[in-house]
C-alpha cells in the first residue's frame, strides 16, 4: 500500500483502543482514515476474531469504502470486507468488516443491544452529524456502559472539534493525524441570482476547462440544478470533449461508479455533484472544484408536522471540505461563486440533523429501546423538545405508543420495518385489509424521487399516475405531458419488490384507484377538503392550509390526502396527493371522528345558530343545522351575543338605570360595604352569572324585548339589599311642598332638582346615606330653569335669595315671592292656597 498521512498513527490507534476502549480520531480529508484504519485493526489482539462495524452516513460512501478496502486486500466485496445498506448487502460468513448505513447500526442494536460478535464500532465522518450517527453513538455508549464494557468505540471526524465528543464518551483519548493536501488556489466570483445559478456555474466550468488542468468537481444544491447544468454543458463548445457525469444519491450504482472512476478513454470529466461528494469519496483526477455555494437541507416544522426542503448557503466547514477536494492528488483550483466578503460571513458549521429533522423515526427508536427520558442518553445535541413532542403525538395517533407513552405491539411491528413510521403504519394496516401490495408501491414511490417528470405548467400531482407507471410500463400518461424518469422508476420498482418481500405480500394486490384510502392511514393529519371558491386551495386535518400551484385535474376533487407537501408556514404547496371520498374517511377513521353540537352567536344575523358538526381533527366533515339544542347551550350562546352587541341591546328602563346609579353611588361611598359592581364592564364580564339564567327561549336580538331585566338584576341586588338601598340612597325625597321628587345619582354627587318655591320654610339641605351626604340642590324657576345651585340651603336664604327674588319677581310677577322665605308657605302652585 502507498503511504498515507494516517499511517504513522495507526499503532497509536490500536494501543488507545486496547487500553481505553474508546477513541476520538481527528484526521483531515485525504488522510486515509476511512480505508486504512479498519484494515489496520483487523489483527488487533483485543478484537479476537470479532467483527468491525463501520457506520457511514451515505450509501455511496459506504459502497465505495468497502470496495476500496476489499481491493486493497485483493478481494471482491463480500469476503473480508463487505457492506450492508438499504436493500443491498454484500457480506458473507467470513466478513470481518461491515460498512453499514441507513440506520442499519441502530437496527442491529435494537435486535441485539449487546452486539454479540462485534468487537469495534466505528463512526466515520461523524462531523456530518447525521441523525443515525447521533442515535447510534448514544445507544452504543449505553450498551457499552450496561452490557459490553469490552465493546470498542471509535469516532472519526474530518472537521468537527473532537474535544466535546471525547467528553461525551467519558473522557476518551483524542488523536489527530496530519493531512496531506496540496495547495489550492481560490478564485472568488460574484454570487449569482438564484435563477441564473445554472448559467453562472456553466460559465465557471467553461473557464476551468479552458484555463485549468484536470477533472472538475462541481457542487450544486440538488438534482434539478444538476440536470440544468448538464443540459447547458452538453451544448457548450468548451465542454465538447469532456464527459459530463452527474453524482447524487438517487442514481444507480452504475451511474455513481461512472462518476467516481476515471474515464476509460482518458477524457476530462466534469462531475456534477450534490454535497454527497464533500467527504468520504475520493474522485480520482479532480484538480478543479467549482462550488455553487449552496446546499439543500430538510427543515422540520413541529407546528405543522411537515418538512420542507430549504436552500441555504454552505457553512464554512462544508466550503473548506469542498475546496479540499481539489488538492487531494495535486495542486488545484477552487472557484467559489461568492465574494470574499460573503466568505467571511459564512456560518461556521452546518446545523446537526437532530436539531432540524422530523423526529418520528427517532421517537419510535427510543420507545423501542425503552427510553422514557431521552436526556438519559448521551447526546452532543439533545433532540429539541417541540420536535420530539410532535413526533410522540404522531406516534400515538398511529397507534405506536399507548396512553402511557410506551411502545405498543403495533409500534414494535412498525419499528421492524425500515421505513418512516407513517409508511410502516400504512403498510401494516393495508396488509390486514388485503391491500399490502398497493401499500408497498406507495411506500416505494414516496421514498424515491418522483418517477414522473412534467414540462413547465404541466405538473400532475396525482399519485395514482405514478402507481400506474410503476406497475404497467415505462411511460407516463401523455395526456398530462408526463415522462418517466427511468432511473427513479427502476429504484422504485426494486424498493416495492423489497417491501413485498419484507411484508410477506405476493402480487400487486390493491387497486391504484384506492391509493388515497391507504395514504390516509399514513397521513391522517393531511386529509384535506377543498375550500369554497375557485382557487385550488384546501384545509388540512391538522388545521393548516395547502394548495396546488396550478389548476391541475386533481384540484377539482373535494377530498384529498396530501402525501408530499413543502411545509410552507403560510400555505403548503401540494406535490403528491390522491383523492378520497367522505364515505371512505368515515369508514376507516370512524373511531377518530368527533361529533359535536355547537351553539354559536351569528353576529351578522344577530341570532343564535345551533348545528351538529362532525370533525376529523380540525377538518369539518359535515355541518348541519340543528332544530333542537340543549337550552343551557342556547342560553350561553345568547349571552355571548349580548356580550358582543353590548349592554345597550337589553331592555333598560329608567328605573333600572337609576337602580344601577344608586348602587354605584353607595359603592363609591363605602367600597367595603359589599355593594355589587353594576358597571357596564362588570356586567359584561359576569354575564353568565346574572343574565344567562334568564335567557331561556331567547335566541335572537328581537327576543330581548321580552326579557325581564329587572328579575335578572334582582339576582345581584336582592330584597334585603333593595331595602337597604331605599334607606341609604332613596330614589325620591319629599320636599316641603309635599311633592315627591327624584334624586339624580348619575353624577359624582346626588342632585335634587326642585322649584325654589317648593323649598320655602326649609332651612336644612336634604341628605342621604344616613345624613352623611348632602344632595346638591338645583333650585329652579317656575319654568324649571336653574336659578341657583347649592349644598347649603340656609346660606342661600340668608344671602343670595334677595337678589334671586328680585330677578324672579320681574320675570314671573304673578308668582308669590315672599320677603321672608323661612316664614312662607312652600307651594307647587303659582301662589299658596291661603
Amino acid at each position: 500500500m502507498n503511504g498515507l498521512p494516517i499511517d504513522p498513527i495507526l499503532p497509536g490507534i490500536r494501543d488507545a483502543l486496547a487500553q481505553a476502549g474508546q477513541l476520538v480520531l481527528q484526521a483531515p480529508p485525504g488522510a486515509g482514515k476511512t480505508t486504512r484504519v479498519p484494515l489496520a485493526l483487523l489483527d488487533a489482539p483485543w478484537l479476537a476474531g470479532k467483527r468491525i462495524v463501520m457506520l457511514e452516513p451515505r450509501r455511496l460512501a459506504a459502497r465505495a469504502a468497502a470496495t476500496r478496502m476489499a481491493a486493497t486486500l485483493g478481494e471482491a466485496p463480500g469476503a473480508t470486507v463487505g457492506w450492508r445498506i438499504r436493500f443491498d448487502s454484500r457480506v458473507g460468513p467470513d466478513t470481518r468488516i461491515e460498512v453499514v448505513t441507513e440506520g442499519i447500526l441502530v437496527r442491529m442494536l435494537q435486535d441485539d443491544p449487546s452486539l454479540d460478535g462485534v468487537g469495534l464500532v466505528i463512526f466515520d465522518e461523524f462531523h456530518e452529524r447525521s441523525l443515525h450517527a447521533d442515535l447510534g453513538l448514544a445507544l452504543a455508549l449505553e450498551s457499552r456502559q450496561g452490557l459490553r464494557d469490552d465493546l470498542r468505540l471509535l469516532v472519526m471526524s474530518a472537521t468537527l472539534d473532537g474535544g466535546p465528543v471525547a467528553a461525551l464518551m467519558g473522557g476518551a483519548p483524542l488523536l489527530s493525524s496530519e493531512g496531506r493536501a496540496y495547495p489550492v488556489a481560490t478564485r472568488f466570483l460574484s454570487r449569482p441570482d438564484p435563477r441564473r445559478l445554472a448559467d453562472e456555474v456553466t460559465a465557471a466550468v467553461a473557464s476551468a476547462l479552458r484555463d485549468d488542468e484536470g477533472d472538475i468537481l462541481v457542487f450544486l444544491p440538488g438534482a434539478g440544478e444538476i440536470r440544468r447544468v448538464e443540459g447547458l454543458l452538453a451544448e457548450h463548445p468548451a465542454a465538447r470533449d469532456a464527459v459530463i457525469t452527474p453524482l447524487y444519491g438517487d442514481l444507480t450504482q452504475e451511474a455513481q461508479d461512472r462518476a467516481i472512476r476515471p474515464d476509460s478513454q482518458g477524457r476530462r470529466k466534469v462531475v456534477l455533484s450534490t454535497s454527497i461528494a464533500e467527504t468520504s469519496l475520493t474522485i480520482d483526477g479532480v484538480r478543479v472544484v467549482v462550488d455553487g455555494g449552496l446546499m439543500r437541507l430538510p427543515r422540520f416544522d413541529p407546528g405543522s408536522g411537515m418538512t420542507r426542503l430549504v436552500t441555504l448557503a454552505v457553512s464554512r466547514a462544508a466550503a473548506d471540505q469542498r475546496r479540499g477536494r481539489a488538492g487531494r492528488q495535486g495542486p488545484g483550483v477552487c472557484y467559489r461563486l461568492w465574494s470574499e466578503a460573503e466568505d467571511r460571513a459564512l456560518q461556521a458549521w452546518t446545523a446537526p440533523e437532530i436539531t432540524e429533522a422530523d423526529l418520528a423515526p427517532l421517537a419510535l427508536d427510543l420507545a423501542q429501546w425503552g427510553v422514557d427520558d431521552p436526556l438519559s442518553l448521551a447526546w452532543l445535541d439533545p433532540p429539541p423538545a417541540p420536535h420530539l413532542a410532535q413526533a410522540r403525538q404522531l406516534l400515538a395517533e398511529l397507534g405506536a405508543l399507548g396512553k402511557d407513552g410506551r411502545i405498543t405491539p403495533h409500534g414494535r411491528a412498525m419499528a421492524r420495518l425500515p421505513m418512516h413510521p407513517r409508511l410502516a403504519h400504512m403498510a401494516l394496516k393495508a396488509r390486514e385489509m388485503g391491500e399490502g401490495g398497493l401499500a408497498c408501491d406507495l411506500a416505494a414511490l414516496l421514498e424515491e424521487r418522483d418517477i414522473l417528470r412534467a414540462g413547465r405548467g404541466l405538473r400532475d400531482s396525482d399519485i395514482r399516475l405514478r402507481v400506474d407507471a410503476l406497475r404497467g410500463g415505462d411511460m407516463g400518461d401523455p395526456r398530462h405531458g408526463l415522462t418517466v424518469d427511468r432511473g427513479a422508476l427502476a429504484r422504485a420498482r426494486q424498493s416495492a419488490k423489497e417491501w413485498r418481500r419484507r411484508l410477506g405480500v405476493k402480487g400487486g394486490d390493491g387497486r391504484g384507484a384506492d391509493a388515497g384510502a391507504l395514504l390516509a392511514f399514513a397521513y391522517p393529519d393531511r386529509i384535506a377538503r377543498r375550500r369554497p371558491g375557485g382557487e385550488p386551495r384546501y384545509s388540512l386535518a391538522n388545521g393548516r392550509g395547502a394548495a396546488f400551484a396550478d389548476h391541475e385535474p386533481l384540484a377539482a376533487e373535494e377530498w384529498l390526502v396530501a402525501a408530499d407537501l413543502d411545509g410552507d408556514r403560510r400555505e403548503a404547496r401540494i406535490f403528491l396527493a390522491a383523492p378520497l371520498t367522505l364515505a371512505g374517511i368515515e369508514e376507516r377513521f370512524a373511531e377518530r371522528i368527533e361529533t359535536e353540537t355547537l351553539c354559536d352567536w351569528d353576529g351578522r344575523e344577530e341570532v343564535v345558530r345551533a348545528r351538529r358538526r362532525r370533525r376529523l381533527g380540525a377538518l369539518v366533515l359535515e355541518d348541519k343545522p340543528l332544530k333542537e339544542a340543549e337550552p343551557s347551550r342556547l342560553a350561553a350562546a345568547m349571552a355571548e351575543g349580548v356580550r358582543a352587541m353590548g349592554l345597550g341591546c337589553l331592555p333598560w328602563t329608567p328605573e333600572l338605570e337609576k337602580l344601577r346609579q344608586r348602587v354605584a353611588f353607595l359603592r363609591s361611598q363605602d367600597p367595603e360595604a359589599g355593594w355589587p359592581d353594576l358597571s357596564d364592564q362588570a356586567l359584561l364580564d359576569g354575564i353568565e352569572d346574572w343574565l344567562e339564567p334568564h335567557l331561556a327561549g331567547i335566541t335572537r336580538r328581537a327576543h330581548l324585548a321580552r326579557l325581564d331585566l329587572g328579575a335578572a338584576l334582582g339576582g345581584l341586588v336582592d330584597w334585603d339589599s333593595r331595602r337597604r338601598l331605599d334607606e341609604l340612597a332613596p330614589s325620591h325625597v319629599e320636599v316641603p311642598s309635599g311633592s315627591r321628587l327624584p334624586i339624580d345619582y348619575s353624577g359624582e354627587t346626588p342632585v335634587l332638582a326642585v322649584r325654589l318655591q317648593e323649598m320655602f320654610g326649609c332651612a336644612d339641605t336634604p341628605r342621604v346615606n344616613r345624613g352623611r351626604v348632602a344632595v346638591l340642590l338645583h333650585l329652579l324657576s317656575p319654568a324649571r330653569r336653574p336659578v341657583q345651585v347649592t349644598r347649603d340651603l340656609a346660606s342661600f336664604w340668608a344671602n343670595a335669595y334677595r337678589q334671586v327674588k328680585a330677578d324672579l319677581k320681574g320675570q314671573y310677577p304673578k308668582h308669590w315671592w315672599p320677603d321672608d322665605p323661612m316664614q312662607a308657605e312652600p307651594t307647587a302652585r303659582v301662589k299658596p292656597r291661603k
